[in-house]
């Protein structure tokens, strides 16, 4: 009897057994955002950020693309999503009061700016 499936699953939650983990998601709920945006609204400094989004990226978890000099994250699974809700719903919580009142801090990240920042190809 194989138990890799297991394993596997073991993983998944180790991987999400981090309180910054799980507010990188859920801020990516919504769709993507770049570092600084994560940066501003989640109250983390950058290189704490980083070393999240690694260990979420190499879960799969989530994916990243490249525009210019900003780097924007997304979730590549969104059935963990699903996940998350069913687990906040067992310790009977909710997306936190303070995740949606960080949503109105001030973030110089392009997408709040409502302007992106040229791509390194059309930089002369």
């Amino acid at each position: 009897m194989s138990n890799n499936h297991l394993i596997r699953q073991a993983h998944l939650f180790r991987t999400l057994m981090h309180p910054a983990r799980l507010a990188i998601l859920e801020a990516l709920r919504d769709g993507e955002e770049c570092v600084c945006h994560l940066e501003a609204h989640l109250g983390y400094r950058q290189a704490y950020i980083s070393q999240q989004l690694a260990v979420l990226r190499k879960a799969k978890l989530i994916v990243d693309r490249r525009d210019g000099l900003n780097v924007f994250y997304r979730i590549a699974r969104p059935d963990i999503l699903t996940l998350l809700d069913i687990t906040r719903a067992m310790v009977g919580g909710s997306v936190s009061a303070d995740l949606r009142a960080a949503k109105a801090v001030d973030c110089p990240c392009p997408k709040c700016a409502g302007s992106l920042v040229p791509s390194a190809a059309a930089l002369p």
